[in-house]
């Protein structure tokens, strides 16, 4: 079942919300794409760059008053179809 997941790393600081990101995604593998919600200023610059590093797709980053929302497209190579 593919789906999306939220990540909370809301008072959690450098490099935490990167580390719950990497979790999410590794654990979950239907999973589409994560939402991270951050307090801390590092994540603007550490999730996208882990996109980078990693192959998925930084979407997007949404301030959201108290938190910032950093949406992952998460990518993941095709597999050839059974009996091939």
């Amino acid at each position: 079942m593919v789906r999306d997941a939220v990540v909370d790393a809301r008072g959690q600081r450098c490099p935490l919300p990167v580390i719950r990101l990497a979790r999410a995604v590794q654990d979950e593998p239907d999973l589409r794409a994560v939402t991270v919600l951050a307090t801390d200023p590092a994540a603007a610059h550490d999730i996208p760059a882990w996109c980078r590093m990693r192959g998925h797709r930084f979407v997007d980053a949404r301030d959201e008053g108290d938190h910032t929302a950093y949406v992952v497209e998460v990518l993941r190579p095709s597999r050839p179809a059974a009996g091939r």
